[in-house]
């Protein structure tokens, strides 16, 4: 047997996890993406056509919607665009990084450099070019905006992530390649509240990073040692894109 076609075959005998959400009229994206811009699989060309017997749809979404891929671009002006990324640029070593059980404390957690060194002290150094993923089991919420934003009675958004400090670790002192979270925002709310912008996700996009948001059933990956796969359509300029993304793991 050829030797890629082996490898492929002991890799079908492994677990698959499907990361990204599926998608609809009804899936939630941020607030200030304007009403009207989400119409997926819009027949115009239908059944019955004495031209062709064929179904054909149309789709519009943002570029931010449902599981996505951020590309520099997207808060830096000049920065890499979809373009920009080969096929290869598509596969990470993926690490989970599993802060659950202080969610369920403090729903405004932020992870920090103290979380990633805990799991290095379990699982080894976060190896070069890995995706580093950020375990919250928030995207248990899915499909419902307001419980997505932790939207408590005085409107305000509740919900965790990022710090600073944790990101400044996985890229100055490891070399990741990228970063995901289950929430719709990289930073967790109090730290965005905190600097009166979205400074993490600002921090990752400048720093030529890529991340992807919306992830989903991080809790049925082995939290080190899986394969993180993520493909998304070609088209040029895109500051992100819905992505496609799945885990191949012991």
């Amino acid at each position: 047997m050829y030797a890629l076609w082996k490898t492929l075959s002991e890799l079908k005998d492994l677990r698959w996890v499907e990361l990204s959400h599926e998608l609809n009229n009804d899936s939630p994206y941020w607030s200030g993406i304007p009403e009207g811009s989400v119409d997926l699989a819009k027949t115009v060309f239908d059944w019955g056509n004495p031209m062709l017997e064929c179904l054909i749809q149309t789709f519009k979404f943002p570029g931010q919607f449902g599981t996505h891929i951020d590309f520099p671009g997207h808060f830096k002006k000049g920065g890499a665009l979809s373009e920009a990324y080969g096929a290869s640029m598509g596969v990470f070593p993926l690490c989970v990084i599993d802060i659950t059980d202080k969610v369920e404390k403090d729903v405004h957690y932020a992870a920090t450099a103290e979380d990633i060194k805990e799991y290095e002290a379990k699982y080894g150094p976060i190896p070069d070019g890995a995706f580093v993923a950020l375990r919250t089991d928030w995207s248990k919420r899915w499909p419902s905006m307001e419980a997505l934003s932790g939207t408590a009675g005085d409107g305000s958004e509740n919900f965790p992530g990022w710090s600073l400090d944790a990101l400044r670790y996985i890229y100055e002192v490891r070399n990741a390649a990228a970063n995901g979270h289950e929430t719709l925002d990289t930073d967790a709310s109090a730290e965005a509240a905190k600097a009166g912008d979205l400074a993490c996700e600002r921090y990752v996009l400048e720093k030529g990073k890529l991340q992807i948001e919306v992830l989903k059933d991080l809790d049925k990956v082995a939290p080190a040692g899986a394969i993180l796969f993520a493909a998304w359509p070609r088209i040029e300029g895109a500051t992100g894109l819905p992505v496609r993304a799945w885990a191949i793991t012991e």
